[in-house]
């Protein structure tokens, strides 16, 4: 008998209100994402993406309804099983990157192995080290080899992306979040990094959630969704300045 495996994330009855606002920010019925579908979300400016992807992540909890990431409801796990939860199976990259500056960019990338034994696991799986699949998944973004051992905060800003995305890779995470992650790429580095992205995630079976301003990459994409179209607050989540 086959066994129907759980989507890499369900939402149902998602409500969700920042502190202090007058209303909710995102009211969401339902969204299902499939193990190994590439999602492409877009939606103007503070309809609530950024906000979204903190939920999926289990970073913030709805005030209603649920979110599941590969069968687990985050809310019944505790904030350090959710944080565990999150080392092991979610690929985050970052608008804001959250390199840490003092490290050498080898030493960020290989931090998602360190807080997660299942990410190092997979690594050994795959016959590989922590340290030689950091040192690929550089290569494939065009990293020259020389910049590892810099300290984070020395690179430009299109260096610490591409970090961030190989951190966000190394281990292969059933789940990938990606928050503009080409605003800071040029066009050919940009074509390489969504085709190393994609890649990636095949090859783990992965699941992408991928949010973009740029409509010339939704193409790469399984399916589109239109954030302001499925979240019943979105009128309120742009008067309340939602991300």
């Amino acid at each position: 008998m086959s066994v129907i495996a759980a989507p890499a994330v369900r939402l149902a009855g998602l409500r969700y209100r920042w502190p202090g606002a007058q209303a909710d920010c995102l009211d969401i019925e339902r969204l299902d994402i499939a193990s190994g579908e590439r999602v492409f979300l877009r939606g103007p400016s503070g309809s609530g993406k950024t906000t979204l992807l903190s939920l999926v992540g289990g970073v913030i909890l709805p005030q209603a309804g649920s979110v599941e990431v590969s069968g687990q409801v985050l809310a019944a796990l505790s904030s350090g099983a959710r944080d565990r939860f999150r080392a092991d199976h979610v690929g985050f990259v970052f608008q804001l990157f959250n390199l840490l500056p003092w490290l050498s960019a080898l030493d960020n990338i290989l931090l998602a192995c360190r807080f997660s034994p299942q990410r190092r696991a997979r690594v050994a799986a795959a016959g590989s080290t922590p340290a030689a699949e950091a040192a690929r998944l550089a290569a494939r973004l065009d990293l020259d080899p020389g910049l590892l051992a810099r300290p984070a905060a020395q690179l430009s800003v299109g260096q610490q992306q591409r970090v961030a995305a190989a951190r966000a890779l190394i281990g292969r995470p059933g789940l990938v979040v990606a928050d503009e992650p080409t605003s800071a790429l040029d066009a050919d580095r940009q074509q390489a990094f969504i085709a190393l992205l994609l890649e990636e995630c095949a090859a783990a079976g992965a699941a992408l959630l991928f949010v973009s301003h740029d409509q010339r990459l939704a193409a790469h994409f399984d399916r589109v969704l239109e954030l302001d179209h499925m979240n019943r607050a979105s009128a309120a989540c742009a008067a309340e300045g939602g991300a």
